[in-house]
């Protein structure tokens, strides 16, 4: 073959999409579409000869020209040109021509290889790895195959080649729909039904995609759309395969839900991280060998039977947590598809949220913010579909009690739950229950010379007993005490049996194991150096799962660098815990005894308060430097209480977002320590809310957001601070707004304004008119939306607020374009979209393009509507802006629909689905309204009506007035039947 001399293989072909030749990167010119078509005739015969009658007939079918011979060979010799050095590779033979190439110089035979690597890996159970081929196939396309070419030959073979796509597409559905990717799939489903919609197999897997979604009633219209467009088109009956389908959806087969049999497992691929959380065992792990062999017995059988839960129970310190962690890691390998770890803080004054747990469950499984919904019970159905079919353990750490881990068990067979508490957990059904007590002598005084040495111990043997025996022979407290005599090379093991018998006597503390833990900690207290000891009280006060070296630093008022060393010296001495670097936490047991201290120790009180004062001023500064950096031009931050300590500063926008959502927890946490207080304090966690505003609308931590702000709306109404009031309830009417709560929201709102304007304070009548004004949008009540925008406008721009002004603008383009005043709605979100990009906004001028997005669509300018969304889309997305992403895709539905294109409509509105209740009901309402007038445009009459069914619901038990438009779009379904 040519291929073989060295020439050929420098050339490479496509076929997938355009007809191209290149050598290299260099582009070769291949001529004219019929000497192109010549071209893709040669190369789809895999190096055989074809003759010059088959390449006239391919070209040109029953009617060929008269020349047809001698254009033939004109195109052969001006292609064998344009190969150049490597004109060998057409070769003419047996009066016909023929085009040899070296293996993979042809992008059909790379896609031919990978679906072929793909059908060997899914045979071998490797569904993850067969996705990725499969995908890397379809990768090898470059839109319409032989794309423009003439000539019956082209044309079969471009029908040849898009059955192949679809038949590749239908096998990654397939395997999505194995692996649980089933959500994601409906949006692809929906566009290729309506695309091919004579396609059965794509019907079908529409129908389960749908159905495992949750979404029967939907799933089971499309098999009425179906039988009806078949009936119509063809006369005939759905497949046997889609009416089985159907009976089974009907009766609820439990076995339509996704089971994979955990021996066919794939390892996790690129859609499904697998998680490896388990913190690291300790290296001198001793004893418990009765616990271990039973919790792993436990653990090792929960394949293929009913989850299996152990819950270990017992006093603070006594190794709940060591046992845990080193059974876990004993047996990580029954659990192929990860580990997940949570430290539930349930020993804490604030134990960690189920729904914000799920939360980070769902993302450290690969699932991505927008896909992750609202809601408790939500984000769990979601972590059970995820976990289903998969073999991954979740160990749940320091639990308060059984109502708090209910929601975050896998309730899957082949994965397994390993809970600790110091509560015994008999309320938790199945669960097998162990109690853990302290050690034996004999593996306490093991475990003390694993750290201590045994050469020092064996020196002092009776010594090393008596200090176990007053460690109450509880692991965390012979593990503390024998860490301090590791770090004394000078001491004996005797010196530190009279401290610790002093300390019996001292404070009687050693008859029960958490007393034991407290002497413990006063031995190594003691010795620690004044400013460690400092840093160990004031950093046990704060609040959150961790806290940051710069948040420590303003807790300690030091430096980085010093905060650092003292903090590193902690960790040293076991009191401190380096969660990561740069962050770092406390045992909970270790953070209480740090609080006794600051009570008894920080004199005078004002010392802890000048702490917590320090770490609010921190989060107020650094959340308004984020603020300001996202909304340029925002006055609001010169309203805001005033700060003593100093904040972070940001470079980029980027940078900024990523610290607000990294310190969301921390920072949430330090809010609702403020609860119960008044004056600058209340006023700075109520400001801190404001500033933190995006929190509100990420989604993922809406929740402890509205919680916060709710504690501290009540402690400003005890109070009596009007303008904590105030400001705490336009943060709440701002939550409740966004989680489509309109009359709460209102009337909080309403009282703000009120509040603000009895006080004097501006804020309120800015930011809560702007809410009264959008939710009148909402509700259709122009006059009043023009009243309440008119009043916000004017506030703004007497504050000098440009970024406000924006905002207000953009609101009341949306009014004018309800009430028919297109032209003047379009100049008014132009001139708002001017603003913001004259201010150098962010993501806010993100929001002034949507505003304009909208206007130019009541206008009928749709493609210039589309590019504004377009713009404005992948700037929510990387700003985790949940709710306009979602809000996006569903405008960006609104203007295909309304261009006559149904099919991207409803592709866009499921994308609007897929962010489940954020939003709130009233949204998804309206998403699903659009999504069903997309259907019915599509001939899935039966579809469009569930979805309106759905959205009839939500709406009457909202009372809202769109109720009345859906029974008439149902009305009309129903005449049309």
């Amino acid at each position: 073959m040519a291929g073989d001399t060295g020439h050929g293989h420098h050339l490479r072909f496509t076929v997938l999409g355009p007809v191209r030749a290149r050598r290299g990167r260099e582009l070769l010119h291949t001529g004219s579409p019929q000497q192109r078509a010549l071209l893709a005739a040669l190369l789809l015969r895999g190096g055989r000869t074809a003759t010059a009658p088959e390449l006239v007939d391919a070209l040109w079918g029953e009617e060929p020209p008269h020349a047809a011979l001698a254009a033939l060979r004109t195109y052969a010799s001006r292609l064998r040109k344009a190969f150049g050095p490597d004109a060998d590779v057409l070769v003419s033979e047996s009066g016909g021509y023929a085009i040899r190439v070296g293996a993979g110089s042809l992008d059909i035979d790379k896609a031919e290889h990978l679906a072929t690597e793909a059908e060997k890996a899914r045979a071998s159970g490797d569904r993850s790895r067969a996705r990725e081929l499969i995908n890397e196939a379809l990768g090898v396309w470059d839109g319409e195959p032989l794309a423009g070419l003439p000539g019956p030959y082209a044309e079969t073979q471009r029908a040849r080649l898009e059955e192949w796509r679809l038949t590749l597409i239908e096998s990654r559905l397939d395997l999505d729909l194995e692996v649980g990717a089933h959500a994601e799939a409906v949006s692809e489903l929906t566009a290729l039904t309506a695309a091919h919609p004579l396609r059965e197999r794509l019907r079908e897997l529409l129908m389960l995609a749908l159905y495992r979604s949750g979404r029967q009633a939907e799933a089971l219209a499309v098999y009425a759309d179906t039988r009806k467009l078949l009936a119509d088109e063809l006369g005939v009956d759905p497949c046997p395969e889609l009416a089985e389908l159907q009976r089974r959806i009907l009766h609820a087969d439990a076995d339509l839900t996704l089971h994979i049999s955990p021996d066919d497992r794939p390892p996790a691929g690129p859609t499904f991280i697998r998680p490896a959380q388990l913190p690291a065992t300790v290296s001198d792990f001793t004893g418990r060998a009765a616990f271990v062999d039973e919790l792993g017995d436990e653990l090792t059988t929960a394949e293929g039977r009913i989850m299996a839960v152990s819950a270990v129970a017992g006093i603070g310190g006594v190794g709940k947590t060591t046992l845990a962690v080193h059974v876990a890691h004993a047996a990580r390998h029954h659990f192929p598809d990860g580990q997940l770890y949570v430290d539930l803080q349930g020993a804490g004054p604030v134990p960690a949220e189920p729904e914000a747990v799920l939360g980070s469950f769902l993302r450290a499984l690969g699932i991505p913010d927008s896909a992750i919904p609202d809601g408790l019970q939500d984000r769990a159905a979601l972590f059970r579909s995820t976990l289903d079919g998969r073999r991954v353990l979740t160990l749940l750490d320091n639990a308060r009690d059984a109502a708090q881990i209910r929601p975050l068990l896998p309730g899957t067979e082949g994965c397994a739950a390993l809970v600790t508490s110091r509560a015994r957990m008999v309320d938790l059904e199945g669960a097998h229950l162990v109690d853990l007590d302290v050690m034996s002598p004999d593996e306490a005084l093991v475990l003390f010379t694993r750290i201590v040495g045994q050469e020092r111990v064996d020196a002092e043997r009776d010594a090393a007993m008596d200090v176990v025996a007053a460690c109450g022979f509880l692991p965390l407290a012979i593990r503390i005490a024998a860490s301090r005599l590791a770090a004394r090379r000078t001491w004996t093991v005797s010196v530190l049996a009279r401290k610790l018998a002093d300390e019996r006597r001292r404070l009687d503390e050693l008859r029960a194991g958490d007393l034991a833990v407290k002497a413990t900690f006063e031995l190594g207290y003691g010795q620690l150096e004044p400013a460690q000891a400092r840093a160990f009280r004031l950093l046990g006060l704060a609040d959150g799962p961790d806290i940051s070296l710069a948040a420590a630093s303003a807790v300690l008022d030091l430096d980085a660098e010093a905060t650092e060393d003292l903090l590193e010296s902690l960790v040293d001495t076991s009191l401190l815990e380096s969660a990561a670097p740069g962050r770092y936490r406390f045992h909970d047991l270790v953070r209480l005894y740090a609080r006794a201290c600051a009570e008894r120790d920080e004199q005078p009180p004002a010392e802890r308060e000048a702490a917590m004062s320090r770490l609010l001023d921190f989060y107020l500064a650094t959340a308004a430097e984020v603020y300001v950096v996202e909304r340029p031009g925002e006055k609001m931050l010169t309203h805001l209480a005033p700060t003593t300590h100093p904040g972070l500063t940001f470079t980029d926008g980027q940078a900024a977002s990523d610290w607000l959502f990294a310190e969301a927890g921390c920072l949430l946490a330090c809010v609702r320590q403020q609860a119960g207080t008044t004056g600058h304090t209340l006023r700075r966690a109520v400001d801190l809310l404001l500033a933190a505003k995006d929190l509100a609308e990420s989604g993922a931590d809406s929740r402890q957001y509205e919680q916060a702000a709710t504690a501290l709306l009540l402690t400003a109404q005890q109070s009596g601070d009007t303008l904590a009031e105030g400001r705490a309830r336009t943060v709440l009417a701002h939550v409740d707004r966004i989680g489509g709560r309109f009359a709460p929201a209102d009337e909080h709102a309403r009282l703000a304004i009120e509040l603000g304007q009895s006080c004097g304070d501006i804020v309120p009548s800015c930011n809560a008119a702007n809410i009264r004004g959008i939710i009148a949008i909402y509700q259709h009540r122009s006059e009043e939306a023009v009243a309440h925008l008119s009043h916000a406008l004017a506030a703004f721009r007497k504050d000098g607020n440009r970024s406000g002004e924006a905002s207000a603008l953009s609101n009341l383009s949306r009014v004018l374009m309800d009430t028919g005043r297109s032209a003047e709605g379009v100049r008014l979100a132009e001139q708002a979209l001017a603003l913001y990009q004259e201010l150098g906004a962010t993501w806010r001028l993100a929001n002034g393009l949507y505003a304009l997005g909208v206007a130019l669509t009541h206008a009928g300018r749709y493609e210039e509507a589309l590019a504004r969304f377009d713009e404005a889309l992948p700037v929510f997305r990387d700003s985790r802006q949940r709710l306009w992403e979602g809000m996006t895709h569903y405008r960006i539905a609104d203007v295909h629909l309304c261009a006559g294109r149904p099919a991207a409509a409803a592709h866009h509105a499921e994308q609007a689905l897929k962010l489940r209740n954020i939003g709130g009901a009233w949204r998804r309402g309206n998403i699903l309204t659009l999504l069903g007038r997309s259907l019915d445009a599509l001939g899935q009459p039966g579809r469009a009506r569930a979805c309106w069914t759905e959205a009839l619901g939500i709406y009457e038990q909202l009372g809202a007035s769109e109720a009345t438009e859906v029974r008439g779009l149902l009305s009309g379904v129903v005449t049309a039947a």
